[in-house]
């Protein structure tokens, strides 16, 4: 009789064990169902970038003094620069860069260590090809602005952040700033 009663107590609290599960399971399917959908119709719905994302490199020849700095700040030595030196001016002339998009982990440091700022990142990401030759650029191709994603009427643009939750955008209620907590300091 009490083997029957402790066998009947462990099937109630394996029973009460599994509908905690269950309900875990439910609450968390509860949650998702006030997201957005995250599934994106990628030729006709574009993601627009963030302000600091690092896309494809944008070059202006003008500005361009051919010093190399791109090519020894980066990891890999990337674009190719070819100059000729005009010994009457003592000055560098560059003929042709390019940078092969193939190789590049676009890490951004050539943009960042530009004393003349002909490097530019853009918001372009879309670099795929049947080919991997395709993706080496010359300075006319680098030259290249691609069409914004917010100003090509063809697709529609979706906000790369949409999927946060409003915490995360917009900073919790009872988080602090600095002034803040400057005042609160003063007062004691």
């Amino acid at each position: 009789m009490f083997s029957m009663v402790n066998g009947l107590r462990d099937h109630s609290q394996q029973a009460i064990q599994a509908a905690r599960y269950i309900g875990r399971g439910f609450m968390v399917t509860l949650d998702h169902m006030n997201r957005l959908p995250m599934t994106i119709q990628y030729p006709y719905e574009k993601l627009i970038p963030s302000e600091r994302f690092r896309g494809r490199i944008h070059f202006e020849f003008d500005k361009c003094i051919a010093c190399e700095v791109c090519v020894r700040v980066r990891p890999i030595n990337l674009p190719v620069v070819d100059w000729e030196l005009k010994k009457n001016m003592k000055k560098k002339r560059l003929k042709s860069y390019s940078i092969d998009f193939g190789v590049c982990i676009f890490c951004g440091n050539c943009v960042e260590y530009c004393p003349t700022n002909c490097l530019s990142m853009t918001e372009e990401y879309e670099s795929s090809t049947y080919d991997r030759h395709e993706l080496n650029y010359d300075q006319i191709a680098l030259g290249r602005l691609p069409i914004s994603v917010i100003k090509d009427s063809t697709i529609q643009a979706i906000p790369s952040l949409n999927y946060l939750s409003k915490g995360v955008m917009e900073g919790h209620s009872d988080s602090r700033d600095v002034t803040n907590s400057h005042t609160e300091f003063v007062r004691l």
